[in-house]
C-alpha cells in the first residue's frame, strides 16, 4: 500500500494563494459596484432574466400542451368530397343534444303531380365551432370552408370538418358514423335515387322517388316477366360467369314507339329488385370518352345504368364555332365503355331507342346487348289491363272499350290511354264516350 502524500506549505506557495485570493476579491467587488451604481445595467439584466424565464415558460408550455394533446385528444377529419360528409351534416341537423351558433340552411323544394309544392327548411351546421354530447362524450366540431380551393365539379368551395375529442373517446367516430349513414338510408327507404353524372362523379338528381310497382306498368303478355326472369337469373349467378371467365355483366335493349312505356318499366324493375338508377345522357356536350368510361366503371352499388335514346347519340355530330361537337363522345368509345378491356363486371345496362334501325350493328353484339325485346303499342289485351287498373270491377264497360278502341284502327300508346283514364278517374263513362280522342297522339284534354 503507498503512502499518503503530504504537501509542505513554503513561503512561495503562501504567497501565490494570497496573491490569487486577492484577486479574484478585487474582480467580485468592481462587479458589484457596477451592478449596484449602474441602476441602467440592473434594470436591463432585470428584463433580460425576466424575459428569458418567461420565454422558456412559454415554449415549455407549448410544449406540454402539445405533449398533452397528442396523448389526450384526437381528430377525425371528413372532407366535402367523401360520400359522409353529408351523411354527416344530416345527422347533425338532427341531433339534439347540440350547440351551435352558426347554421346552414338546406332548402328541399317537391313539385307533386297534382300541381301542389311542399318546401321543408332544415338547419344544419354552418362553418365556424360547434358542441355536441353524444353518449356521453363531448365532441368539438369545427366546419371549415376553403376561400382558395374550389371543387371543379361544381365549384363550390371545397370544405372539411373536424371532431375532436379525448382519445378515450374515439370509437364513438366508427358508432357516430354508422348512425349517421343509417339515417341517411332509412330517409331512401322505399324509394328509389335517381343519379346523374356530374363532372367525374354520381349525384342523386332531386328527391328520391317513390318505387313504382312493377304490376302498375302492363306491358303485353309474357314480356315483362321474361326481362324479370332474365334479370334475377343473371343476378344469382354470378359465380357461374367467374368460373367460366365470362365478364359479369348483361346488356338489355328495350325498343319500340315512344309512350310505350319503356322508362317507367325500368323504373318500376328497379324498384322491385331494390336498386337504383344511374341515368347516362350520351349526348352531353361535355362527355368525353375517358369520362364514360370513368363513370360506368364507377357506378354506385346496386344500380341499374340506364342510356336512353341510344340511337340518337351519333346521328348529328356538327361541329360549332362556340360549343365544339355536340357530343364529345365516339362510337368507338360508347363501344369499349360497354365491352372493352376496362369496361365494369357485374354492371346491368339498360337501352333504350325508338327507332332500332338506326343501331350500328357493332352495338348489337352479344356482351354489349344479350337480351332486346320489343316495346310496342297498346296491344287489346294492354287496353283492357289498364282499363281494369282504373276502373276495378267494371268488365262489361271495359269489353266495350277495348272493342271501339281496336275499331279506331291507329297506334294507341299506353301513354294516351293513361292521360284519358287520368283526366276521368272517377268516371269510365266518359272514358268511354272519349275514346274517340286517341285518334290524335298528341290530344290535350280540357
Amino acid at each position: 500500500m503507498s503512502e499518503p502524500k503530504t504537501i509542505i506549505d513554503t513561503p512561495e506557495t503562501v504567497d501565490n494563494v494570497e496573491e490569487i485570493k486577492t484577486t479574484t476579491g478585487q474582480f467580485n467587488s468592481l462587479v458589484h459596484q457596477i451592478m449596484d451604481n449602474n441602476p441602467y445595467f440592473a434594470a436591463g439584466g432585470g428584463l433580460m432574466l425576466l424575459g428569458s424565464a418567461l420565454a422558456l415558460a412559454r415554449s415549455g408550455f407549448k410544449g406540454l400542451s402539445s405533449l398533452l394533446y397528442r396523448q389526450l385528444i384526437v381528430d377525425l377529419e371528413i372532407p366535402s368530397k367523401d360520400k359522409s360528409y353529408l351523411w354527416f351534416l344530416q345527422w347533425m341537423g338532427q341531433h339534439p343534444n347540440r350547440s351551435s351558433r352558426h347554421l346552414s340552411v338546406e332548402t328541399n323544394f317537391i313539385q307533386h303531380d297534382n300541381g301542389s309544392v311542399s318546401t321543408k327548411f332544415q338547419l344544419v351546421p354552418g362553418p365556424g365551432n360547434h358542441f355536441i354530447k353524444y353518449k356521453g362524450a363531448y365532441i368539438l366540431i369545427k366546419r371549415e370552408r376553403s376561400g382558395k380551393m374550389i371543387d371543379m365539379t361544381n365549384g363550390a368551395p371545397f370544405e372539411t370538418v373536424t371532431l375532436t375529442t379525448l382519445y378515450r373517446d374515439r370509437r364513438l367516430f366508427d358508432e357516430l358514423l354508422k348512425e349517421a349513414k343509417d339515417l341517411a338510408f332509412k330517409s331512401n327507404e322505399g324509394k328509389t335515387v335517381i343519379y346523374t353524372s356530374w363532372g367525374p362523379e354520381w349525384r342523386p338528381f332531386g328527391q328520391p322517388k317513390a318505387k313504382r310497382l312493377l304490376p302498375s306498368v302492363i306491358l303485353d303478355k309474357g314480356v315483362a316477366e321474361g326481362i324479370v326472369y332474365d334479370v334475377k337469373d343473371f343476378m344469382k349467378n354470378g359465380e357461374w360467369y367467374f368460373e367460366r371467365g365470362i365478364p359479369y355483366r348483361r346488356g338489355y335493349l328495350l325498343y319500340g314507339p315512344p309512350g310505350s312505356g319503356k322508362t317507367s318499366f325500368i323504373q318500376a324493375l328497379a324498384g322491385s329488385l331494390d336498386y337504383n338508377i344511374c341515368i347516362m345522357n350520351l349526348a352531353e356536350a361535355n362527355l368525353t370518352d375517358d369520362r364514360l368510361n370513368h363513370l360506368m366503371n364507377n357506378i354506385p352499388e346496386r344500380s341499374i345504368l340506364l342510356l336512353e335514346d341510344v340511337d340518337a347519340a351519333f346521328n348529328h355530330r356538327e361541329q360549332t364555332a362556340e360549343n365544339g361537337f355536340k357530343s364529345g363522345v365516339t362510337f368507338s368509345g360508347l363501344l369499349n365503355a360497354l365491352d372493352g378491356v376496362t369496361s365494369s363486371e357485374e354492371t346491368i345496362t339498360f337501352m333504350t331507342t325508338n327507332h332500332v334501325e338506326r343501331l350500328d350493328p357493332a352495338i348489337m353484339r352479344p356482351g354489349r346487348i344479350d337480351y332486346k325485346v320489343y316495346i310496342g303499342n297498346a296491344t287489346s289485351y294492354q287496353i283492357g289491363q289498364m282499363f281494369l287498373k282504373f276502373y276495378p270491377g267494371e268488365n262489361e264497360l271495359c269489353e266495350k272499350f277495348v272493342k271501339k278502341a281496336t275499331d279506331l284502327d291507329v297506334p294507341i300508346s299506353t301513354a294516351q290511354l293513361q292521360g284519358l283514364f287520368v283526366f276521368n278517374k272517377n268516371s269510365p263513362e266518359n272514358s268511354l264516350n272519349m275514346v274517340e280522342t286517341l285518334k290524335s297522339p298528341n290530344h290535350v284534354f280540357q
